[in-house]
């Protein structure tokens, strides 16, 4: 059977017959995206729900504490908490609970289910949403501390009158940045040396039509410089050593999700790097690491530093900064650690 033929029912038999097979494995097995995967399910333990955030996060809370998972290719972010300040907007939302901390794009929230799947002899339920290629970009699973009986009532309440498993999926956008082939070097710099907020260098990279890798590789190395691919796992040993506090941000196009505070247990298991704290766990291919990049920008209290992870592709897959006290410069132990990263040149081998 050729991939992208299979039906509804032989995509269910699949994971009957390979239980412990991941969903997203199925999907890349089949030939289809997570979301049509998903939507095999529908009439059996999954049911089709609104992607309306007002509808949705204001009512989180009454879960109690589940996980919140956000990932795009190469990591997996996973926070351990409850949605607790919920901060609408149109073009963009917020979750800022004390563990749970997101920034939400609502126009990317195309597809959302409630799923139930048997698990070693339970049941493991969870709201999983994803944009229009198919693409998960947030979900949020139970843990045996939350409330189930407020899921359930919170899964009928958000199911769409139409349960129908037709899904209109989109192909993979291509962004085409116009000056990444001619950059306009001064104008880069200039800009760059104006910032007063991080915040700003989005609208940088709007105004002179440039990709966030190619900014950042030209813009001249007392502004950003190169380190080894695997800066990251340094990275963590000197924060775990030090305890320095971190944020680690990873996003996909409908959401960023980020840890704020120290860094305990990493653990290295094959190509993933991994971090397994008690309300923070991170899943990071570091072979999947391209180039590394440190990064400075100007802000009104000193300049700010980051870490920042691109694969062969130049997509960011992960970016790190030094948690800050709110009002002043950035910590100068986190300045210490990344300073001392190891340049291109002592990189292991593959």
């Amino acid at each position: 059977m050729q991939p992208g033929t299979y039906t509804s029912a032989e995509i269910r038999q699949i994971k009957i017959d390979n239980p412990s097979a991941r969903e997203r494995d199925i999907a890349a097995q089949c030939g289809i995206s997570e979301v049509e995967y998903v939507a095999a399910w529908l009439g059996h333990s999954a049911i089709r729900i609104t992607t309306d955030f007002d509808r949705i996060f204001p009512k989180l809370q009454e879960l109690g504490v589940v996980m919140a998972l956000t990932r795009n290719e190469n990591a997996v972010h996973e926070k351990i908490g409850v949605y607790d300040r919920y901060i609408a907007g149109n073009k963009a939302a917020m979750m800022l609970g004390e563990q749970i901390d997101t920034r939400m794009f609502p126009s990317h929230w195309v597809y959302g289910f409630a799923v139930e799947n048997a698990l070693d002899g339970g049941v493991k339920r969870s709201f999983q949403f994803f944009d229009a290629q198919g693409q998960a970009v947030h979900k949020i699973h139970l843990r045996p501390e939350s409330d189930t009986a407020a899921w359930k009532r919170l899964a009928n309440e958000l199911a769409l009158d139409d349960q129908a498993a037709i899904l209109d999926i989109k192909p993979p956008v291509t962004e085409v940045f116009a000056n990444d082939d001619n950059v306009p070097l001064d104008e880069l710099r200039q800009r760059w040396t104006a910032m007063t907020d991080t915040h700003q260098f989005v609208g940088l990279l709007s105004a002179l039509k440039l990709s966030r890798l190619k900014a950042i590789s030209s813009v001249g190395d007392d502004y950003a410089w190169r380190v080894s691919p695997y800066a990251v796992q340094t990275m963590f040993s000197e924060a775990v050593r030090t305890q320095v506090p971190l944020m680690c941000f990873v996003a996909n196009q409908g959401c960023v999700q980020i840890h704020s505070g120290p860094v305990g247990n990493v653990k290295t298991v094959g190509p993933w790097l991994n971090i397994m704290d008690e309300t923070f766990h991170l899943h990071l291919r570091e072979d999947r690491i391209n180039e590394c990049w440190v990064v400075r920008k100007p802000t009104d209290k000193g300049h700010v530093t980051s870490v920042e992870a691109y694969d062969a592709k130049g997509d960011l897959i992960i970016q790190f900064f030094g948690k800050r006290i709110e009002g002043e410069d950035e910590r100068k132990q986190w300045r210490a650690i990344v300073e001392a990263l190891p340049m291109p040149e002592d990189s292991r081998a593959a």
